[in-house]
């Protein structure tokens, strides 16, 4: 009988042990607010250190890298690309995060080589060169914006209310770019957008175009001012409309100062 109770007592110590191991192994819940509805993990990118500089971001709660990219004026595909991250779903709270493009390597230079006493030769005029002509980059002051949809304007912008335009409109009413741009988001990922398409025109302005029936563009494609991208609808809204915002260097900005009639 003592040598049964011992064998008992024992087996309830192993159970009690294996039970602790177990509960400590759980993972704890993570908010499931992704692109691709997977659930985010953490992973480290940039160093703490950075948070405090320019050009980097701390990821808060309900954060997602399209709401994060249309802050600050970027693509979130570059985003992914910048921190290296494999999924865009593997960001969490506290996470450093860089968002404006890393500073061009510096060239390298070379030491200069001795003349020597043979003559150079001298290309002649029409010889060919692989040099090719400088490119301008485009400014701000290139932009030109039209207005993106024909209707009424429901509401204008209000910086703590109204990030952008609403105009009205009916179901299938076309929806076009207001100006030359890329698409950087084409989808239904950002909460309260609906249907959305985000295009980038330059290192400083965005537009985005909301609540969409129909998506007609893709992403990374260059789109033409005035080109149809989309059909308005009501997606993630109470009515038939189009949300249309500009945004320079991620910051809502009044669209109707920017809007032309042509």
């Amino acid at each position: 009988m003592l040598r049964a109770g011992k064998w008992v007592l024992g087996a309830v110590v192993i159970v009690l042990a294996l039970s602790g191991c177990s509960s400590k192994g759980r993972l704890a819940p993570v908010d499931e607010r992704a692109i691709g509805g997977a659930r985010p993990a953490a992973r480290a990118t940039a160093t703490t250190e950075s948070a405090s500089k320019p050009g980097y971001y701390t990821v808060k709660p309900g954060d997602t890298l399209i709401r994060i990219g249309m802050d600050s004026g970027q693509s979130w595909r570059d985003i992914m690309r910048w921190n290296k991250l494999d999924n865009a779903n593997l960001i969490e709270p506290g996470q450093v995060l860089r968002v404006m493009p890393p500073a061009p390597e510096a060239p390298v230079v070379r030491p200069a080589v001795a003349p020597t006493s043979a003559p150079m030769p001298v290309a002649s005029a029409s010889a060919p060169t692989n040099v090719l002509p400088a490119v301008p980059l485009a400014t701000e002051d290139a932009v030109s914006f039209q207005w993106p949809a024909r209707g009424n304007l429901i509401a204008g912008f209000d910086e703590s209310k109204n990030k952008g335009l609403d105009i009205g409109g009916k179901a299938g009413d076309p929806v076009n770019a207001a100006a030359d741009g890329r698409v950087v988001y084409a989808g239904a990922g950002l909460r309260g957008y609906g249907n959305l398409i985000i295009l980038k025109h330059n290192n400083t302005y965005l537009t985005a175009y909301a609540h969409n029936q129909t998506l007609l563009v893709k992403e990374d494609q260059v789109i033409k001012r005035g080109q149809k991208i989309a059909e308005m609808g009501n997606s993630d809204a109470d009515q038939v409309k189009l949300h249309f915002e500009i945004r320079r260097q991620g910051k809502p900005v009044d669209p109707a100062k920017y809007l032309s009639t042509n």
